[in-house]
């Protein structure tokens, strides 16, 4: 028999060498052989460097009164060779307000274990830009309205996935772009701005357009149609 003097405090059940070699997770390395390097994916068993790099965004929104910062860190990924690439393996979020601690927490610590797993994490934004504050929303700077505040931090994580190189920046063709520039100088010429101190950076008058969220819907040739994305009613 044996005595236990202290407090039980965690417990594991015991495996031969056999048996946890069999249970563990192989992740095998691409590649390799020859001159060239072997290629490491992102997975869960990848163990956090000492060192990462980052970038951290500023959110500052009119429903508080502190801002937010939140920094998404990344690891470099076959470093020197001709596969490197950065992911994203954390996001921190920090702010005065204590009122979202707990939400805050919670959704770094989900996120973090996403890009820790690996594969596709684009998912990510289009699931945070689809949540809504059921107290509703608020305009940014430039006429961008914002559901929520959890929709902004799929907007930020977005953007740093687009300067990683994980997702394409969204941009209209040279046609889109085109037409937009004709029917935009079209419509400006003929309903000149009243107020010479709007910071719109669209027509007076514009309205919210459903798709980019950018007041910028305007009516053209009888068709409702947004100067910033190019969606149309008629198609």
């Amino acid at each position: 028999m044996i005595k236990i003097d202290k407090k039980i405090v965690g417990y594991g059940v015991g495996q031969t060498e056999a048996e946890e070699k069999a249970a563990r997770r192989e992740f095998k390395r691409e590649g390799g052989g020859g001159n060239r390097a072997e290629v490491i994916r992102m997975h869960e068993k990848l163990e956090r460097p000492e060192v990462l790099v980052g970038s951290t965004f500023k959110v500052k929104t009119p429903i508080s009164d502190h801002a937010m910062y939140v920094t998404i860190n990344d690891i470099v990924l076959n470093q020197g060779t001709e596969h490197e690439k950065r992911r994203p393996f954390e996001i921190f979020i920090n702010s005065k307000n204590l009122d979202h601690y707990q939400w805050i927490v919670a959704l770094t610590r989900i996120i973090s274990a996403v890009f820790r797993k690996g594969g596709d994490v684009a998912f990510l934004v289009d699931e945070l830009k689809a949540v809504f504050d059921p107290r509703g929303g608020y305009w940014q700077a430039g006429g961008k309205f914002m559901p929520s505040i959890i929709a902004e931090l799929g907007y930020i994580v977005e953007k740093h996935l687009i300067s990683i190189g994980m997702l394409a920046a969204p941009e209209l063709d040279e046609g889109q772009k085109q037409l937009i520039a004709e029917k935009r100088a079209e419509f400006e010429e003929g309903r000149k701005q009243q107020d010479a101190f709007s910071e719109s950076d669209y027509p007076e008058g514009a309205q919210l357009c459903s798709k980019c969220n950018t007041t910028a819907v305007i009516m053209m040739d009888g068709c409702m149609t947004c100067l910033s994305c190019g969606d149309s009613k008629c198609g």
